[in-house]
């Protein structure tokens, strides 16, 4: 297995450098809009491009370029960098070989492939446009699709070469609903590689956060039991544990659990980890061509480890765990292929139906701020629903939640039992925390 192109930048690296990585990549993208009930653009984007890292006399080197005529223009500025580059204090992945069948993709497959007629696709936006409208005919309503295809090739002189290949299609669609001076906005989202996004699924979630939302309520500031669906539990807290486990927080001492492997610091139900055998984005190899591979962060509520890029890992004096990725053409630094939660055996539902008085979070404004030493979050929401005597009684407004993951997952009372993708790279269930700081400004 061989890429010409990869091959030649190798051999043309060659004489001037003491090691050389070479990462292709190449996507096409057919992005559909509607906006405000109307289809606003359609059309096809296609790029490709390669970053290669060189090390030179112990420096490392980075040139990246879209223009791949020009192959010697690239090598040039990556040698000419490592001229003031920073030590290179790792090795380029060696002795490995890979390709898309060496990766078991698991992700629930329907009977019919994704559509890959864009005519098809705008009738599917103009018949959800439809479906809201019959609901409430004055909601603007905004839908995308992107189907993406996308492939990944890497090479280094160490005897490298790995290649993999991805179709995904994503969909979005949500409403905004202005009454007065009140401004209502729910979505949902799903996307899906070599299958078709649900969109009954979509519609109907869209549809129920509307009719939840039909009424006002309000909550007094304090502390209240919380329930945060796996969207709001993706952003908040999904967002905040990948920062605290990643390898450079650690290296950096950026991270509250940098000293703490081996310590039980969360309650024993939770239990984190990375499966690249799941998803949308399963993969058998990272962007610097390192095999992937399931791992734990958090057993069972203690701390197992972390996850590290080849170069922060040297750092650390560790190996990578096969977490180097990148965006777009960038150098790689530590990331995941997912993350993902261990459900409960309780349904959403049966936990709403639990609580007396309290707060759900559905969709929060941005990530957040957060104090990422302390493990602290705070999240204002975009759309939340006040809960009393088990029942959804309507929306909050200008309410804000915060707390940090010690004391929540010490309070938490139940998982959901049904985890869901958010984005294709979260898979967590719902949770409720039975207290959590709360500050609501009336009027």
């Amino acid at each position: 297995m061989s890429d010409a192109i990869l091959e030649k930048i190798l051999q043309l690296a060659a004489p001037s450098t003491d090691a050389a990585e070479v990462y292709f990549v190449s996507s096409q993208d057919t992005p559909i809009e509607f906006e405000n009930n109307r289809l606003k653009s359609l059309q096809t984007k296609a790029v490709q491009g390669i970053a290669l890292r060189v090390i030179r006399n112990g420096r490392l080197g980075f040139a990246s370029s879209t223009d791949l005529t020009r192959l010697d223009d690239l090598i040039d500025a990556a040698v000419q960098t490592a001229e003031i580059g920073s030590s290179a204090d790792f090795d380029f992945a060696s002795n490995f070989h890979s390709w898309d069948g060496s990766v078991h993709f698991s992700e629930p497959q329907q009977p019919h492939a994704a559509p890959s007629d864009p005519q098809e696709l705008v009738e599917i936006g103009e018949h959800l446009i439809r479906r809201i409208h019959d609901y409430n005919s004055e909601i603007l309503v905004d839908v995308g699709f992107h189907v993406v295809s996308r492939t990944v090739r890497i090479a280094t002189s160490q005897d490298v070469y790995a290649e993999r290949t991805s179709h995904t299609t994503s969909t979005s669609l949500s409403g905004n609903w202005v009454r007065g001076e009140d401004f209502l906005q729910a979505g949902s989202s799903d996307v899906a590689r070599d299958r078709q996004p649900d969109y009954d699924q979509i519609l109907n979630r869209v549809l129920q956060k509307f009719r939840w939302a039909e009424q006002s309520a309000t909550i007094s500031s304090g502390s209240f039991p919380v329930l945060f669906t796996p969207r709001a539990a993706a952003i908040t807290l999904g967002w905040l544990f990948s920062s605290v486990l990643s390898g450079q927080s650690v290296v950096q001492k950026a991270s509250p659990l940098a000293e703490k492997v081996g310590e039980t610091l969360f309650d024993t139900r939770l239990t984190l980890f990375e499966d690249p055998n799941l998803g949308v984005n399963a993969c058998s190899f990272d962007d610097e061509g390192t095999p992937t591979s399931r791992k734990a962060f958090i057993e069972h509520g203690t701390v197992m480890g972390f996850y590290w890029d080849r170069r922060w890992a040297a750092r650390a004096g560790l190996a990578s765990t096969g977490n180097g990725f990148r965006g777009g053409l960038s150098r790689p630094s530590p990331g995941t292929v997912n993350l993902c939660m261990a459900p409960g055996s309780t349904a959403t539902a049966a936990m709403i139906s639990g609580i007396k008085e309290g707060l759900i979070v559905d969709q929060v404004l941005g990530a957040g701020q957060s104090n990422q030493l302390a493990g602290e979050f705070s999240v204002n929401l975009d759309l939340g629903y006040k809960v009393e005597n088990g029942e959804i009684v309507g929306r909050v407004k200008n309410t804000m939640v915060a707390g940090s993951i010690f004391e929540a997952f010490q309070h938490l009372v139940d998982l959901g039992d049904t985890p869901e993708w958010v984005g294709g790279r979260a898979y967590l269930p719902s949770l409720l925390f039975e207290q959590l700081g709360v500050a609501s400004r009336q009027g």
